[in-house]
């Protein structure tokens, strides 16, 4: 089950963590202005299947609920030896761990490329979303129970070309495409499940860019970047017992 409705909004400032934001990518040029008539949206019949069934994601759900009760409760990494993990565990992969707690956010950490295998980046942002989110203090023991774990396993980011904000505009693909913004040193990302909040495309990058610290219309100038991916996500039942 995804993370409830009522918490995208907190997602629209999810930080990447330091280290973890280096998004390389073709430079771009986005010197016009939008208007109406834009071009339709491609054809998105390219979307990526599920590469993890209901028992894999089981599984990952748990390797990240016992790094966040061995992080919080004794203050080290639990082992990641695990048999059972789905072969894939084993690839690099960037991924994402989001905690909420009573339908808010609690924490975020991910890492948008595939720098080490998935087993070893989930549990890293696992105990960092527990213990290093600088928005919020660490969890703590008590909160352990009331915590709902979601991950987003992403592909690797790719740039995505353009030659002005209209064409921009009609490659994104809402609900679909993780969008990465990038000026010079700076950047920031929304996953693509804030689409469900933001779905308005103008919208959704006036938001990212202001996430970056940028004007709301920074995407539209010259020397902006543009990756996207996308990401499986999914987390634990709401009704789970401990």
């Amino acid at each position: 089950m995804l993370i409830p409705e009522a918490i995208w909004l907190g997602l629209l400032f999810v930080l990447v963590a330091l280290g973890f934001a280096d998004t390389p990518g073709d430079q771009a040029t986005a010197g016009a202005t939008a208007g109406d008539g834009l071009p339709e949206d491609p054809p998105q019949s390219d979307v990526a299947p599920p590469q993890f069934n209901a028992y894999e994601r089981r599984q990952l759900l748990a390797l990240a609920r016992r790094v966040v009760e061995a992080v919080v409760r004794f203050g080290e990494l639990p082992s990641l030896d695990d048999p059972t993990l789905p072969a894939l565990a084993a690839v690099p992969r960037g991924c994402f761990v989001t905690l909420t707690r009573r339908g808010q956010l609690r924490g975020c950490i991910g890492n948008l490329f595939p720098r080490l295998p998935l087993v070893q980046a989930l549990a890293e942002n696992a105990r960092a979303a527990a213990l290093e989110d600088r928005r919020f203090e660490r969890v703590t023991p008590d909160e352990l129970p009331d915590l709902i774990i979601e991950i987003s396993v992403l592909t690797e980011p790719r740039p995505l070309p353009f030659t002005s904000p209209n064409e921009l505009l009609a490659k994104l693909r809402p609900h679909q495409d993780g969008v990465i913004l990038r000026r010079g040193a700076q950047s920031a990302t929304f996953l693509p499940q804030v689409w469900a909040k933001l779905p308005d495309k103008i919208t959704f990058l006036n938001h990212l860019a202001g996430k970056a610290g940028w004007s709301s219309d920074a995407w539209r100038q010259p020397g902006i970047e543009v990756q996207v991916y996308q990401a499986e996500a999914f987390a634990e039942d709401q009704g789970r017992q401990m």
